[in-house]
Formats: C-alpha cells, sequence, structure tokens
C-alpha cells in the first residue's frame, strides 16, 4: 500500500505560522517597530526628517503662551544698514544687545535696548528709539 503523504499546505493548516513563515511575522503590523512615533530617532530616523520635519522636536517643555525672545546684536546691525545701505532700521519686537559696534548716524528703533547697547549708540552719535508697550501708553 503506498503511503500518502499530507502537502505541507495541509499538514500547517491552522497553525500559528502557516503562511506567516514566523510568530512574529504574523502580528498584523509589518516591521513597524513599536506603536505610535517609537523609534522616530533611531530605526524611523530617515522616514521622520524626510516626510515630517515638524514632528522631531528638541527635549522638554515649552509654557503655554510664552513669548520667544527675539534679540538682535549691534554687529547684525551693522551688517544690515551697511548692506541696504539706510540710515534708520525698524527692529519691531527684537531687544538690541551690546556685542559689536554701530556706525554713526544711525537711528534704531527697537523694542527695547541693553544698558551697554545704549552707551555704545549714545557714543556713535547714533539714535535708539524704544517702542511705546501697552502698559506704558495706559
Amino acid at each position: 500500500m503506498v503511503i500518502r503523504r499530507d502537502r505541507r499546505s495541509r499538514k500547517l493548516h491552522r497553525t500559528r505560522v502557516w503562511g506567516h513563515g514566523n510568530k512574529k511575522n504574523a502580528r498584523g503590523k509589518g516591521t513597524r517597530g513599536g506603536v505610535g512615533n517609537a523609534g522616530a530617532r533611531k530605526s524611523k530616523f530617515t522616514r521622520m526628517t524626510a516626510k515630517h520635519p515638524e514632528l522631531i522636536r528638541k527635549k522638554g517643555f515649552v509654557r503655554f503662551g510664552a513669548e520667544e525672545r527675539k534679540e538682535i546684536t549691534l554687529s547684525e546691525i551693522s551688517r544690515m544698514v551697511s548692506a541696504k545701505g539706510e540710515r534708520s532700521i525698524d527692529l519691531k519686537g527684537f531687544t538690541v544687545l551690546s556685542n559689536g559696534n554701530v556706525p554713526e548716524g544711525i537711528t534704531i528703533k527697537a523694542r527695547r535696548f541693553t544698558a551697554k547697547a545704549l552707551e555704545k549708540i549714545g557714543a556713535a552719535n547714533s539714535k535708539a528709539e524704544a517702542e511705546r508697550s501697552n502698559n506704558e501708553a495706559s
């Protein structure tokens, strides 16, 4: 009598590995490697930087409603003025820091000036005009 062997499909039918190769591969999530954005800085780094760079952020917390500080130095202002050739510059919302020097005879309008920046601007025969805030107006 001839011995009939079941085909592999009949033998493995209704087992955990049939059609998946390995029981790990049968979970239905492929090679995702975690839930959500897990591995975004490691195994999914290329995809995250190419497709979703806004999801990669710095560590820590940012207070809700916190205003971002905008600062500019006197050396940056002098570069901007020399490039444009203007004698006045309006820097709305910026704080002017004292690093560098400023050319003579220009007018700088900004939200705030440091004390040392005001000294340097005065020494260069330039003007510094601070913005009036809502608190000062009333």
